[in-house]
């Protein structure tokens, strides 16, 4: 599925693998259509092998599980929980990040016949943290060959970096060259050059900083999830500012900057700096009407085979105790080729 995660991957993988026709007909009303197993869901991502949708996203102790959730859909509508990914956080992870108790954010993508499931393991509050990468040659539990292989450590941060080794992103750009975005809070989102042959940081790359927030010292850079999409010759960064679990408290939204190269500077539609803070609404809460809908943030995106792209996030709902949600919006490019979210 991927090249450039979400856009050219999904393309690629549909070409190779055979799959049925996307499904018709969702555009303005998906969100609205949804069914079947969607909460709890925290930091999804979503890929497509074949004539099947998977979502991804972070399994929390007090959710009834510690490991990465799975989920699929033949349609993108009606969603089936599955069996966690893993069934236990690898002896290096624990053993780099002690007291870890989960597996958060994953990220999915296709390269080079297998699919690559990177994640962190972290520690509430703490930099202390590291992506890890686990691949499988297919997404499906029934075919052969099925399983993940630990392929180890990918990037650790600790107290004395300025960075947070959690909630990564693959980026191919347009010349092949393969990038993870990551970070949380401190100083913000960073991006290391990769090996492609490892899909580990190559050898001395040093962290980029393409997004944060500049606050008044002592308070924290609240910015996290980051995801890069190559569309229409430029790169577009996904953000999440502000806090996430709380709940229906959360005052968690996703931002959106375009830049032409993907190290940045992404800027808004506005020309504001996402290495300051700025960058353009993408997806927002529910206005005081309604309040339904809050905290929207943690966004992936997909390109589907019929040319609709999609960005998939939770939302914690307020008609449900505050449960984080699955949400998936069409996105629709403007004539002035900004996207907009059909929430």
């Amino acid at each position: 599925m991927r090249i450039a995660r979400g856009l050219l991957p999904l393309v690629a993988a549909g070409a190779l693998l055979g799959a049925a026709p996307a499904p018709t007909g969702l555009v303005g009303t998906l969100n609205l259509r949804l069914a079947g197993d969607l909460t709890p869901v925290h930091d999804p991502v979503i890929i497509r092998e074949k004539d099947r949708y998977y979502v991804f996203g972070t399994s929390m102790p007090n959710e009834g599980g510690r490991f990465i959730t799975s989920r699929s859909s033949p349609d993108l509508v009606n969603w089936t929980k599955a069996a966690s990914l893993i069934d236990r956080i690898p002896a290096w992870a624990e053993a780099a990040v002690p007291g870890t108790k989960g597996m958060w954010a994953p990220d999915i993508s296709f390269v080079n016949g297998r699919y690559r499931l990177y994640y962190a393991v972290s520690t509430f509050g703490s930099n202390r943290s590291a992506v890890g990468l686990f691949t499988s040659p297919t997404l499906d539990p029934a075919a052969p060959g099925y399983g993940w292989r630990d392929e180890g450590l990918v990037v650790q941060s600790t107290e004395r970096d300025d960075f947070n080794a959690i909630d990564p992103n693959l980026v191919i750009d347009a010349a092949g060259g393969q990038w993870l975005a990551l970070g949380s809070f401190w100083s913000g989102l960073k991006l290391f050059r990769l090996d492609p042959a490892t899909g580990k940081p190559a050898r001395g790359t040093r962290p980029i900083a393409i997004a944060r927030r500049p606050v008044p010292v002592g308070a924290p850079d609240t910015v996290e999830a980051p995801f890069i999409i190559l569309h229409g010759g430029a790169y577009w960064l996904l953000a999440s500012y502000d806090y996430c679990c709380k709940g229906v408290n959360s005052t968690y939204y996703t931002v959106i900057g375009r830049s032409k190269s993907v190290t940045g500077p992404y800027l808004g539609k506005d020309g504001s700096s996402m290495l300051e803070g700025g960058g353009t609404v993408l997806l927002r809460a529910d206005l005081q009407e309604q309040q339904r809908w809050r905290g929207p943030g943690h966004a992936g995106f997909l390109h589907d085979r019929d040319g609709t792209d999609y960005v998939v996030y939770h939302a914690y709902d307020r008609q449900n105790k505050g449960a984080p949600t699955l949400r998936i919006a069409p996105l629709r490019w403007g004539a002035d080729g900004w996207p907009t979210a059909e929430q």
